[in-house]
C-alpha cells in the first residue's frame, strides 16, 4: 500500500490534524498506529515505522561521511519525532516541527508513495507555483520524461 493524493485539513488549537482514512489504512498495515515525522525542504515528511526503518538502515550503511551527510543525519534523523494516532485518527505535530514548516491553521497532506508530506497551505501553494515554473525548463521536462511521463 502506498500514500497517494492530496487533502486539505485544519490544525486544532492543540496542534493536531486528522489523518485521512486512506492514509490511516497504510499506516496500520504495519500493525503500529504511529508515524515518524521529520523535516525537509520547508515541509514535514511522515513515514510508517517500516519505511522509517529502511531510511535509518540506508543512512547507517552510508560509507560517505561528508559534512553534508553528517548535517543531513543531524537534522533529518535527529529532528524526527515519533507521533501516535489517537482513537479519532488525529496526530499531534510537535511544536518544533510546526514552527519549522510554518504551520499555523491550514495544512495540506500530500501522498508521495512511500511517505506523505505535511505542508502549510501557504507553503504548499508556493511549492506548486515553483514546480509549474520549473516544468517550463527543458532539463526538468527531460528528467520527468525519463520516467515515462
Amino acid at each position: 500500500m502506498m500514500f497517494r493524493g492530496t487533502s486539505f485539513h485544519t490544525i486544532d488549537p492543540k496542534g493536531r490534524f486528522v489523518i485521512p482514512s486512506r492514509f490511516r489504512d497504510v499506516i496500520r498495515t504495519g500493525g503500529i498506529d504511529r508515524i515518524m515525522i521529520s523535516r525537509l525542504d520547508g515541509g514535514l515528511f511522515a513515514y510508517t515505522f517500516e519505511e522509517w526503518g529502511k531510511i535509518e538502515t540506508k543512512v547507517i550503511s552510508m560509507a560517505e561521511k561528508s559534512g553534508n551527510i553528517r548535517r543531513f543525519r543531524r537534522v533529518f534523523i535527529g529532528g524526527a519525532f515519533e507521533c501516535s494516532c489517537d482513537k479519532q485518527g488525529r496526530v499531534l505535530i510537535p511544536p518544533a516541527l510546526r514552527l519549522y514548516a510554518e504551520i499555523e491553521k491550514e495544512v495540506v497532506l500530500v501522498g508521495v508513495l512511500d511517505h506523505f508530506e505535511i505542508w502549510s497551505r501557504e507553503n504548499w501553494e508556493k511549492e506548486n507555483m515553483s514546480m509549474e515554473k520549473d516544468m517550463k525548463e527543458e532539463d526538468v521536462r527531460n528528467e520527468i520524461a525519463r520516467i515515462g511521463l
